[in-house]
């Protein structure tokens, strides 16, 4: 499966970070924690059933609907930290769209660019459910 410490500490930072967002974070941080769940499944499902010549594509069309999906999540919360995700997920399409278009080889570069946006996507969430989860203090203290 994995023959590196470095997946299983990203699966277990993904899910924390989710974990959390679920449980203090608003609907904005529900719904993105939702999104990354479900793609890091789709991404997973892509690597490890599709054929090689498959996954470029599917990636490229999980990072598409991810976009969007933060699109649409800025738009509907109008939070900066929304804006800063789907920013980072847009980065992350072009990156794929960049290897794919150009026929190339996944290497140390694309490796270490996809690992730093994913950790900047899942540091927005993060960011969002602080924020939200002060708030909601904040609220509490003053009832």
């Amino acid at each position: 499966m994995y023959h590196s410490l470095l997946p299983l500490i990203g699966w277990a930072a993904t899910l924390l970070v989710c974990v959390l967002a679920w449980w203090r974070g608003g609907p904005a941080e529900r719904y993105g924690a939702s999104f990354i769940i479900l793609a890091a499944l789709a991404v997973s499902f892509a690597h490890f059933i599709l054929p090689p010549s498959a996954a470029g594509l599917s990636l490229l069309t999980i990072d598409a609907l991810m976009a969007v999906g933060f699109l649409a999540l800025a738009i509907r919360f109008s939070s900066l930290w929304l804006g800063a995700a789907m920013l980072l997920q847009a980065g992350q399409f072009s990156l794929h769209a960049w290897y794919l278009v150009s026929s190339l080889e996944r290497d140390y570069f694309y490796a270490v660019a996809n690992n730093l946006i994913t950790a900047g996507i899942l540091l927005c969430i993060l960011i969002g459910t602080m924020i939200s989860w002060s708030r909601k203090g904040k609220a509490v203290q003053a009832t």
